[in-house]
């Protein structure tokens, strides 16, 4: 029986690449991966052909789909790619961090006490990070809850440490707490964690196995020497982590790999004493939780975008992805090719001599700062100098390195869930509808020209308005018809992955669009007693055409209008019923 465990950067293609090159070599009998064990059963999803990258595992609260939390997979993941190794041999693959009922069950309001600090009052707008430096990341779940303790943004480089520290502790301790790999990088003479980590691990070539020998070493290092302190939290999901290790023991696996955040990889390789997991597991409370695959984007993996275990660059990290095994100076000349095809759609000016002359001066900084090859900020010093004359730009990034940032460096990218993912039948109706309109989600935003008079607009439209009855808003009405006065309408659709969150909140109104929009406007309508909100939910009504809401809401504002005696109201009330 042998247990390998495999210390990883989470979303880090050097991490990926040389793990698959390890798992295919190694060949074990099972693969254990962090993450939410209620989704075990939706694993074998990501072999399915209609699964395309970037997905997330959304484990959330049936009965308040707003408490929830997300786990994000690239196809440079390296947790994708150890399930898709698994898939591919056929071989047992199951998650193992500590089920998120538990976390859930104690963060339930009346609970007396909060695993994740989240709040019930959280902002689905911005939401941040479920991880922080007091929360370290169980496979990196960004939740859909805010709260004050938790800050937006931790470690891009592995899994943090707990630490109660504030932000403004400069203590060596809680530095090492926001980011062990700046510690580890400043103790080597740089000063920043993903820097080191990609000229250490990413850009590496050579043994696989030292690599991950190395990681383990330096993470025991870390935890070892420092002895920081552990959150409860913290015990309770490496003391889960563990116990999966051995049920894998006992049931004769054989060759069993764990691959799981670096920081935790010192505590599942001393595994101690059983009975001592056993009694920090002791009495956990349980909640009822559901799960399933969304789409998920590029903007939502950044780092900028409050994802705790988010990247900087996750475009780039696609780039690096596909280049595999190429020449070295292809990734270059790629990515640079690729800049300036984007400029030229922008009718910004980009020549084949600016490609060449800009992958000559990347090459020469790497040279210069003794790198194996150019990473993304030789070849932005060469870009901006090349194709900007390296001048500076006023109030921040000059518009084309801006562009390429947005674009390429970030990206666009919408990943896509099969069919046979579990849905609630509002999602799977909207589904429907988008394919039968041709209305595919897309991450970028883009504004959508609609002509009432066709048939196929017109129906576009009516979806676009009852989801925004609904309170999905996928698309942004310009309203630029005159107003009301031509048959065009200018939509402003943009699709982001917590609109999947939304839209299991709002099948409790029905499992189609226009019986669930309907249903909610006339909820709504027996609640507002002023005719101004009642006329203008009219108004929205009647674009989404929904015939039977309607005659309940003019009902509602012949009741109201009989008993108004205000009429300033009255006159507020009469442009909506006008149009």
């Amino acid at each position: 029986m042998t247990v390998r465990v495999f210390g990883i950067r989470h979303h880090g293609p050097g991490s990926a690449r040389s793990l698959r090159r390890a798992l295919d070599a190694w060949a074990p009998d099972v693969v254990l991966v962090e993450g939410p064990p209620e989704a075990d059963a939706l694993l074998p999803l990501a072999a399915h052909p209609e699964m395309r990258p970037p997905v997330a595992v959304l484990v959330y609260d049936p009965a308040a789909p707003r408490r929830a939390a997300w786990w994000p997979f690239a196809v440079f993941s390296p947790e994708w790619q150890a399930i898709a190794h698994a898939l591919e041999r056929g071989v047992p693959v199951r998650f193992v961090d500590l089920p998120q009922m538990y976390r859930m069950a104690e963060d339930e309001p009346g609970s007396g006490e909060s695993g994740s600090g989240e709040s019930e009052a959280g902002s689905p707008e911005s939401p941040p990070s479920d991880e922080s430096p007091a929360d370290p990341p169980s496979s990196d779940p960004q939740s859909s809850e805010s709260s004050p303790d938790t800050p937006a943004a931790d470690s891009p480089s592995a899994d943090s440490p707990p630490s109660d520290a504030h932000a403004e502790d400069a203590s060596p301790e809680a530095e090492v707490r926001n980011d062990p790999l700046d510690w580890l990088a400043r103790a080597s003479g740089r000063g920043d964690g993903e820097r080191w980590w990609e000229e250490m691990i990413e850009q590496r070539r050579g043994n696989d196995d030292e690599i991950f020998d190395a990681v383990l070493e330096a993470m025991t290092a870390v935890r070892g020497d420092l002895a920081l302190p552990e959150t409860e939290w913290e015990r309770r999901r490496e003391a889960f982590m563990r116990q999966q290790i051995r049920a894998a023991e006992r049931e004769g696996r054989g060759k069993v790999a764990v691959v799981c955040g670096a920081w935790h990889a010192p505590a599942l390789h001393a595994r101690g004493p059983a009975k001592d997991d056993a009694a920090v597991l002791k009495g956990l409370p349980k909640a009822k939780v559901a799960a399933t695959w969304v789409p998920w984007t590029y903007g939502r993996l950044a780092q900028s975008s409050g994802y705790g275990a988010g990247v900087a660059s996750p475009g780039w990290y696609h780039h690096l992805w596909e280049a595999e095994g190429g020449d070295p100076g292809a990734v270059s000349i790629g990515w640079l090719t690729k800049a300036a095809r984007l400029l030229r759609d922008e009718d910004l000016d980009a020549s084949p001599a600016q490609v060449v002359d800009a992958a000559r001066l990347a090459d020469s900084l790497a040279a210069l700062r003794a790198l194996p090859l150019p990473g993304l900020a030789e070849l932005d010093e060469a870009t901006r100098a090349v194709f900007w004359s390296g001048a500076p730009a006023t109030g921040g990034l000059p518009p084309q390195m801006a562009l390429i940032h947005e674009r390429l460096v970030v990206g666009e990218r919408l990943g896509a869930v099969p069919a046979e993912a579990p849905a609630v039948p509002l999602q799977q109706d909207l589904a429907r509808e988008q394919k039968r309109l041709r209305l595919a989600p897309e991450a970028g935003e883009r504004v959508l020209e609609l002509d009432l008079r066709k048939p196929l607009d017109l129906d576009r439209s009516r979806l676009l308005h009852r989801l925004t009855v609904l309170g999905i808003p996928w698309g942004a009405d310009e309203d630029v018809r005159g107003k009301r006065g031509t048959f065009h309408e200018h939509w402003r659709l943009r699709w982001d992955p917590e609109l999947s969150i939304t839209l299991i909140e709002a099948s409790v109104w029905g499992n189609t669009v226009p019986e669930a929009a309907a249903a909610r406007v006339v909820g709504e309508a027996d609640r507002v007693a002023d005719l101004p909100p009642l006329a203008a939910m009219l108004d929205r009504v009647l674009l989404a055409e929904l015939p039977d809401a309607a005659r309940h809401l003019i009902g509602r504002i012949d009741a109201e209008a009989a008993r108004a005696a205000d009429t300033a109201q009255l006159m507020h009330a009469l442009p909506p019923l006008a149009r």
